[in-house]
Parts: structure tokens; C-alpha cells; sequence
């Protein structure tokens, strides 16, 4: 049970792995779209957005909902936009972090250029 409970995690988290794949989740977070509004939200790679659609739907991310001759997607869960949310919080810190350690280096490389002046 273990077992199958991690693999069922890592290959969530693979459907995930993708730039294109979280703009489509984050394009659905406004509500459900049809193939041809993601692939306009999508100006870099348009072409990928039925590719990456059907991974997301073959995961069960995302669900189609057929209309006529359009598909309508949706987020099956909107839970996932918590854990996108989470890891945007993540992503920030790491930030700050990052931010805070290049300003303690570039202070220390100042203060051996001075230190280096004043030597001379």
C-alpha cells in the first residue's frame, strides 16, 4: 500500500513537471476553457497544449467535458491550486533567502576591495 501510495505521488508530481502543463492549470483556475482559449493562453508552445491536455486528463488533473464539437476542460480537483499556491510560497522564500545571501556577498566583496584600497 506504501508502494503504490509513492508512486501514485511521483507520478502526479511528473504530470506536473512541466512549464506548459501548470499555465494550462493555471489558466483553468478562472474556470473552465475550451482546447482552443488554452492554447492562446499558451503563446510559446500552442501546439503542445492537446499533448500536455491529455496527460493531465490521463492523471486525472483535469477532466474534458464535450459540447458539441468543443471540449471543455476543467480542474477535477481544486485542491491543486492550493498545492500550486504552496509552492509558489516555497519558491518565494527560497527567494528571500537567495536575495539575502547575494546582498551578505556583495558586502563582503566590498569590504575586502576596500580593505585591498586601503592597503595600497
Amino acid at each position: 500500500m506504501d508502494t503504490a501510495l509513492k508512486r501514485f505521488k511521483a507520478e502526479f508530481f511528473k504530470a506536473l513537471a512541466h512549464p506548459g502543463r501548470i499555465r494550462i492549470i493555471e489558466c483553468l483556475r478562472s474556470g473552465e476553457k475550451t482546447v482552443g482559449e488554452i492554447q492562446a493562453y499558451l503563446v510559446e508552445e500552442p501546439a503542445s497544449a492537446s499533448q500536455h491536455l491529455a496527460l493531465l486528463r490521463a492523471k486525472g488533473i483535469v477532466e474534458g467535458r464535450k459540447s458539441g464539437t468543443s471540449v471543455h476542460y476543467h480542474v477535477r480537483d481544486p485542491k491543486i491550486f492550493d498545492l500550486l499556491d504552496i509552492a509558489r510560497e516555497i519558491f518565494n522564500a527560497h527567494l528571500v533567502d537567495t536575495r539575502e545571501m547575494l546582498s551578505q556577498l556583495a558586502d563582503e566583496e566590498l569590504s575586502v576591495s576596500r580593505a585591498n584600497a586601503a592597503d595600497q
